[in-house]
């Protein structure tokens, strides 16, 4: 006789964050933990998520995991060591029988599907998204109700930080074994309600090296790198911690801009050197800094990952203005109508003195399209069954 529920599903949706001051670099690879502090804006998820389903089931003969449609190795150290911790977790609160046992069994093994509706190849932080997720649903399909920094972080550090909404630091903490290495919301999403975010997807060059080799290099190489971590980080922090609070838009783009280069010093200093600046990244930092200057006042800045796409931080009233000026710097080859995505933007026109400003020959195609987004909200469990990406077998559902 079948029993009534056979599958447990949970379903739910993380963010990406975009670091403000930079993590790179760990102090121990294993339980991947930071060189030093970092802080994150959280973006909305009406413009970039990932969805996850988790489902366990007393029938499933194995775990098995899904991204984007196409089956992949659950055997991968990452996603094992969330399965293990996430356990172990599970196993802790039953053993502490401070509840009632729930009717499910830790050693049920588990399915996943997890999809991303930005292109995962653009770069744009995916994987602190995934995690974040993958976190999350695990934590509810097993029951597990404690801090999921640890959790996630052992998928990707970065990932910790998606795990709340708003603006927030991954605290690198001082223990060996890391249980104070945690993130924290240092101010809610509906803090800075004027703030927006425009994402400027560069052609998606291949990175030639992912970040793991990356810092694992720099952490070796570069003495810029712990110069930073020990003598530049901990102040910035602090700074950037008030500019937030205070919402001090000019002191926030200031000190983004900063740390991103710094960042990108870093990569220089590595040896080799890393880049992960393309031409068209370049040319990006040379429109903000002329765009700034012409109006007298830092009114937009950038900030980059590892990676060539530019993230730009303004405030709404520059919105329209700073579109027209990379349109005008960028025009686009083919895709006009599909160059802007996500929130709406009013077209402004672009005055000849700021064109004059720009000083520069338009680069067509330089920039594929833009993402105009916000802040925005943590991890949301989906409560409509329909939402789930698995069907009551356990596989993935065709895709409609």
């Amino acid at each position: 006789m079948a029993s009534e529920k056979p599958i447990v599903a949970v379903t739910c949706t993380a963010p990406v964050n975009i670091a403000v001051i930079k993590y790179w670099g760990k102090r121990d690879e294993e339980l991947i933990l930071p060189i030093n502090s970092s802080l994150s804006v959280t973006l909305h998820q009406d413009q970039l998520k990932t969805t996850t389903t988790a489902a366990i089931s007393k029938d499933f003969a194995e775990d098995r995991i899904w991204l984007n449609g196409q089956e992949e190795d659950v055997g991968q150290p990452r996603l094992q060591a969330c399965l293990r911790e996430i356990r172990r977790l599970a196993r802790k609160r039953r053993s502490s029988g401070d509840e009632d046992p729930l009717p499910l069994s830790v050693s049920y093994k588990v399915h996943v599907a997890s999809v991303n509706n930005f292109p995962t190849a653009a770069g744009l932080a995916s994987s602190a998204a995934g995690y974040a997720c993958l976190a999350y649903a695990l934590a509810r399909v097993y029951g597990v109700e404690s801090d999921l920094s640890e959790v996630a972080r052992r998928g990707s550090g970065s990932a910790c930080r998606s795990l709340h909404g708003g603006f927030v630091e991954w605290q690198m903490g001082e223990r060996a074994d890391g249980k104070d290495s945690v993130a924290r919301q240092v101010a809610p999403e509906l803090h800075w309600p004027e703030l927006r975010v425009l994402i400027l997807v560069v052609s998606a060059e291949k990175k030639l090296m992912g970040s793991t080799v990356g810092m694992q290099t720099s952490v070796e190489t570069s003495p810029l790198l712990r110069f930073r971590a020990k003598a530049v980080v901990p102040a910035r922090m602090a700074e950037m911690t008030r500019c937030i609070k205070e919402r001090d838009f000019q002191g926030f783009g200031q000190l983004t801009m900063k740390d991103s280069n710094q960042f990108h010093a870093t990569c220089l200093d590595t040896f080799p050197p890393i880049s992960y600046l393309s031409d068209t990244s370049r040319r990006i930092i040379h429109l903000v800094h002329c765009f700034n200057a012409h109006h007298g006042q830092t009114k937009v800045a950038y900030t980059f990952d590892a990676g060539p796409n530019a993230v730009i931080f303004t405030l709404d009233n520059t919105v329209a203005e700073f579109v027209a000026a990379v349109r005008h710097s960028f025009p686009p080859k083919s895709n006009g109508d599909k160059f802007l995505k996500g929130l709406p933007v009013r077209p402004a026109p672009l005055s000849d003195e700021l064109k004059a400003a720009l000083g520069m020959d338009p680069t067509p195609g330089g920039v594929k399209y833009i993402i105009a987004t916000q802040v925005g909200p943590g991890p949301q469990i989906l409560d409509d069954p329909h939402a789930h990406l698995l069907g009551p077998d356990g596989l993935p559902k065709p895709a409609v």
